[in-house]
């Protein structure tokens, strides 16, 4: 709080009044639920994965991962998209604050753009797995633990515990905050330099200066979608009459794709414009304009807001029904109709995670949901987290015990995979808690 100007009286000061701070939206416990909620379901499924293919059923697993030809999809195929979907309602939120405080539009740009290709780069990093041993001259496994490590310490925010921290004390946590994502993206970079795969591809090379991506990875898509629809929103803001056009152009991206609309156009080389900026794009889009109703003046309403929900349901299953002969339902694909029906599905996982949590947010069936809520909040660490998990355990000769409980029976294999997900969530909510977080 800074001190009150000696040469001006208190009678001249109560007269100019403080510009009032724009009205901050009351945060959607339902958004942090739904996140928590698939955050978990991505560890058990991903986990589930080394489990015996002999013990896991055919709905367990991805549909492109046991069956031959046709089209569908399992609850597996709604993970990603549903990540992506919530990507998109949480964008009125995260960049809207911005805007209403006055921020430039290029300032914001600019850190759309940071956030995207950090996320772009920890995917580069993650899609390579590990190293080879031989040709890196030390443990492949340890390569691993620390590249996680570093990303976790790159992206870090640390502050004080408890709502009254003295600015001393905030100052030094911004400090140490600071010193620990430098660590971080020292070592992400020296990591990138020192990996050698088993082909002699690298990740990084200076001299020439080259970066290998045979794909972008998970947090790479995220980040191209995350992207496109942060444009969308600079542009449009929350007019959703705009923001639906949006989502249909962007899933006609793929068939114009299909047609080899954008063969010749230099940026299809770098992203995929049919898959990762056309449909993939659009279900984030779509999350976008859900979340828009959360923002707006018109949709203060708890009725009004499950009425649209419904609608925008009832009305991307119907579309998804009538392009779905065009190309099949098809994940490895992102074909529209599995866009689709990813962005109707997850839009009434969300309705019902609402009714539960923000629309009696003082009874006992919504407290139940904050565990979800608050694990949601930090889910990029929990993921980092769950995809180090291996190479720490097998770093402390725990590997083989961990892999062997689930190699006997399809309720031993639920089991870990459950147990990984309430532990890995429990440990991201307490650290949460103190005040350890990954901010991009």
């Amino acid at each position: 709080m800074s001190p009150e100007p000696l040469t001006t009286p208190a009678s001249a000061t109560a007269e100019i009044p403080t510009p009032p701070s724009p009205p901050r939206a009351p945060r959607i416990t339902s958004i942090d639920a739904l996140r928590g909620f698939v955050m978990f379901t991505m560890i058990f499924v991903n986990d589930l994965a080394g489990a015996p293919k002999r013990l896991v059923p055919d709905w367990m697993v991805h549909f492109s991962d046991r069956h031959r030809g046709g089209s569908g999809m399992t609850f597996v195929d709604l993970v990603f998209p549903g990540f992506l979907f919530i990507v998109g309602m949480s964008i009125p939120f995260a960049l809207g604050s911005r805007l209403d405080k006055g921020e430039p539009a290029w300032k914001t740009f600019f850190h759309i753009l940071v956030r995207t290709i950090s996320l772009l780069a920890l995917g580069i990093l993650m899609v390579h797995e590990s190293p080879d041993s031989e040709k890196l001259g030390w443990s492949s496994t340890l390569w691993v633990a620390l590249m996680f490590t570093s990303a976790i310490l790159a992206f870090c925010s640390i502050s004080p515990p408890g709502k009254n921290a003295s600015p001393e004390r905030a100052r030094i946590f911004h400090i140490v905050t600071l010193i620990l994502r430098g660590i971080g993206i020292v070592a992400l970079v020296y990591l990138a330099l020192a990996f050698v795969g088993r082909k002699n591809q690298h990740i990084l090379s200076l001299y020439p200066f080259s970066i290998s991506t045979s794909w972008y990875g998970i947090l790479g898509l995220i980040g191209w979608a995350y992207f496109a629809a942060s444009i969308v929103y600079l542009i449009f803001r929350t007019h959703r009459t705009a923001l639906l056009g949006c989502v249909a152009l962007m899933t006609s991206f793929y068939a114009a794709d299909r047609k080899g609309f954008f063969e010749n156009f230099w940026p299809n080389h770098i992203v995929d414009f049919g898959g990762t900026l056309g449909s993939q794009a659009g279900i984030t889009v779509a999350g976008l304009l859900l979340g828009s109703i959360l923002v707006t003046p018109d949709m203060r309403e708890h009725k009004a807001r499950i009425k649209f929900t419904l609608w925008f349901a009832i009305g991307f299953a119907f579309a998804a029904m009538l392009v779905n002969g065009l190309y099949g339902i098809s994940k490895n694909n992102a074909t529209p109709s599995w866009c689709l029906w990813s962005s109707a599905i997850t839009a009434v996982l969300w309705l019902l995670f609402y009714l539960w949590a923000d629309v009696r947010p003082q009874s006992g069936i919504a407290k139940a949901a904050r565990p979800l809520a608050i694990a949601g909040q930090n889910v990029l660490l929990a993921y980092l987290l769950s995809e180090m998990m291996g190479a720490v355990l097998d770093l402390v000769h725990l590997g083989d015990w961990y892999g062997d409980l689930a190699e006997h029976t399809l309720a031993g294999a639920i089991a870990r995979s459950a147990g990984c997900g309430v532990v890995l969530l429990t440990i991201t909510a307490g650290l949460n808690r103190i005040g350890f977080r990954l901010k991009l």
